[in-house]
């Protein structure tokens, strides 16, 4: 349905945890996408359905060993795992030097992604600009968000990196919950000439993350991480489905996930 690339320039703040955060509470069907050509840890971070490790093997690797015979939607399933909570993962490369033989998929794989029945996808690229290749994969996306913080250096990075993207994007500045409203009306301030689609917020917030980490229960879904990811998750996943409603495509009926060891983040 919606392929929305999530990335960041230096530094990457908090995309992976965030990535999975938003995974975690979106309204509709959707897979998450480890797409950093300098390597994920996914496998290593988050424990798979049944409470053992993610193969690490099994995912965007695996996908690049077969996609040369062609890459079409349908075929991204087969290289998926579930973590805990019922969340689908194409689990991405566990090191950058893997990258090097695989240039040429990003962007195939940003078609099949965009392409992918029946669920959005949410892309975790990580930090843009050390892979030039990358952006045949954000070409693809239907909204790229950039995640920052309210600091000298990172809103510096993400002048720059508004000015060469060349596409209207959104911003979701992770930011301290004491200065939270502050933080992004600075931002706003900040960006204003710029062509901005949205800025959004998800609260810093470590302990949430720690929780993130398998513990699916109920003080993950108190947590000001989980109680942000759900206010933003939301907003983007109506602006996706509007979108393809006005595009004329089918829209999927809200997610209903399997029940795990642990109760899942939802609402």
């Amino acid at each position: 349905m919606a392929l929305i690339v999530l990335a960041a320039d230096k530094g990457a703040p908090g995309v992976t945890t965030a990535a999975t955060a938003l995974g975690a509470v979106w309204p509709r069907p959707v897979l998450l996408a480890e797409c950093d050509p300098s390597g994920g840890d996914l496998a290593y971070r988050l424990p798979g359905d049944d409470g053992s490790v993610l193969n690490p093997g099994r995912g965007l690797l695996s996908l690049g060993a077969v996609a040369r015979r062609g890459l079409h939607a349908e075929l991204i399933y087969e290289h998926t795992q579930r973590l805990v909570g019922g969340l689908d993962v194409l689990a991405g490369l566990t090191s950058g030097e893997q990258a090097a033989g695989l240039t040429w998929l990003w962007g195939p794989l940003g078609r099949a992604l965009a392409a992918l029945p029946q669920a959005d996808v949410l892309a975790d690229c990580g930090r843009l600009g050390l892979h030039p290749q990358i952006g045949d994969l954000v070409a693809e996306a239907d909204q790229v968000v950039l995640f920052t913080r309210a600091s000298l250096d990172h809103v510096a990075h993400l002048r720059e990196r508004l000015s060469l993207i060349g596409r209207k994007v959104g911003i979701v500045v992770i930011a301290d919950p004491r200065s939270y409203r502050s933080s992004l009306e600075e931002i706003r301030r900040i960006v204003s000439g710029w062509d901005v689609a949205f800025v959004g917020g998800l609260a810093y917030d470590p302990k949430g993350a720690e929780l993130l980490r398998g513990q699916w229960g109920g003080r993950l879904d108190r947590s000001l991480l989980i109680r942000t990811a759900r206010e933003l998750a939301t907003r983007l996943a109506t602006q996706m489905a509007t979108q393809l409603a006005a595009g004329g495509e089918t829209t999927a009926p809200p997610v209903v996930r399997r029940a795990t060891r642990e109760p899942e983040v939802r609402s």
